[in-house]
């Protein structure tokens, strides 16, 4: 309760710059979403929100400029886009029901993305990244469905903040 009067005081206010700690921290999210709508309020009205915050959804939703820190460093700032950009672009992402299938469906889409795939056999998910979005997905989809191949899911995708800190902070821990 404490947490939400000092957010409604703050909003009220309507400051110039306004400081905001992880301002969504214990929110369930019907009020996370209700922070996040007067945080967006406050900046259409001209302030400027200051938000420290280790979840990176609410970085990627809030923020026109973020700054991803490691061990007290600044790694990589940006925009949301042009940090994701950073470990690739768009992606296609297969998922399949049976196991036994991965290494012909990672031909498959191997051979139609030209690059190297991902695969997590844990979640038997396929990733490769894609250029040309919507005919990728639409071949993809129609050369597994061709080869018998029991698709679970499939989809595009852009990487998350999330992806983008832990292969950061890899290459940090790699050096």
């Amino acid at each position: 309760m404490r947490r939400r009067l000092d957010l409604a005081v703050a909003f009220i206010q309507s400051p110039q710059v306004f400081f905001m700690d992880e301002p969504t921290a214990g929110l369930d999210p019907r009020n996370r979403n209700m922070v996040w709508a007067e945080i967006r309020r406050l900046v259409a009205g001209g302030s400027t929100v200051l938000l420290t915050t280790q979840h990176l959804d609410e970085a990627d939703q809030l923020a026109n400029r973020i700054a991803l820190m490691d061990r007290g460093r600044v790694i990589a700032e940006g925009s949301p886009k042009e940090l994701k950009s950073r470990i690739g672009g768009d992606q296609i992402e297969v998922a399949l029901t049976n196991l036994g299938q991965l290494r012909a469906a990672i031909e498959i889409v191997q051979s139609i993305c030209g690059e190297a795939v991902e695969l997590n056999e844990d979640t038997r998910t396929i990733t490769a990244p894609v250029v040309d979005r919507v005919s990728v997905l639409v071949e993809t989809a129609r050369r597994l469905e061709e080869a018998g191949i029991d698709v679970q899911d499939i989809g595009l995708r852009q990487p998350a903040l999330d992806e983008v800190f832990l292969r950061l902070t890899a290459k940090e821990e790699a050096a």
